[in-house]
């Protein structure tokens, strides 16, 4: 049971929602005599306060790309990535129905990290150490590049004289119904596909590539799903 944590980081944005979902679930966030030190710190630093904690206590970090190695020389370590995006406009409900990668090298540690993602109302799944590089550019691309596709459809947007806060119910939207896939490669029509090269190529030279990268891509998982050209 864990009655104790030392949230190292609590002022940042993750650090400050899961210090604050603590406490809510009345576990007791101190400094010192802790069941668990958590690391919300950024990761190029985690090595280094990992080392400046004293041995004892569990120690866990957040972080969803660094190794447990970086927790060295703590043998009672583990790991918690709450897999979402956090700001410091919003507090700990931000939590609420996310999902939790948990790695540990031990049973022990799997399950101490499970019971604290369960604590924190996260949803826990196991992940080895070893597969961290290829879940966290995954999820980089979930959420990071998200950011850049709105960016580059709002500038379209922007050029054509439309509101681009006018997307955003649009990508909401398809969110909600399960990602299923819309829109001219769907259909198989690509004399509209081919409308949006020659616009982009004369306003927007620069994103052509990407534009053709994007359509390949999403040609591809059409083909995958079984629909007919």
């Amino acid at each position: 049971m864990i009655e104790s944590v030392n949230v190292i980081g609590a002022c940042g944005r993750v650090g400050g929602a899961l210090s604050a979902r603590l406490r809510e679930r009345g576990v007791d966030v101190r400094e010192e005599a802790v069941d668990l030190v958590l690391l919300c710190v950024p990761d190029r630093a985690i090595a280094e306060v990992a080392a400046s904690v004293e041995p004892g206590p569990w120690v866990g970090h957040t972080s969803g790309g660094t190794p447990l190695s970086a927790l060295e020389p703590h043998a009672r370590r583990f790991s918690l990535h709450p897999l979402q995006t956090f700001t410091h406009d919003r507090g700990p409900e931000q939590l609420d129905g996310a999902w939790a990668a948990v790695t540990g090298e031990t049973e022990e540690a799997v399950a101490v990290a499970g019971e604290l993602a369960r604590a924190l109302g996260l949803h826990p799944f196991p992940l080895a150490d070893e597969r961290r590089a290829l879940y966290h550019a995954g999820a980089a691309i979930a959420s990071n590049y998200l950011v850049t596709l709105r960016r580059i459809a709002g500038g379209l947007f922007a050029e054509a004289g439309a509101p681009p806060e006018a997307l955003d119910p649009l990508m909401r939207r398809v969110i909600d119904n399960g990602f299923q896939l819309t829109g001219p490669i769907e259909r198989g029509d690509w004399e509209t596909v081919e409308r949006h090269r020659t616009a982009i190529a004369e306003t927007a030279p620069h994103l052509l590539a990407t534009y053709d990268e994007l359509a390949r891509l999403t040609a591809g998982n059409r083909l995958l799903q079984g629909t007919s050209p």
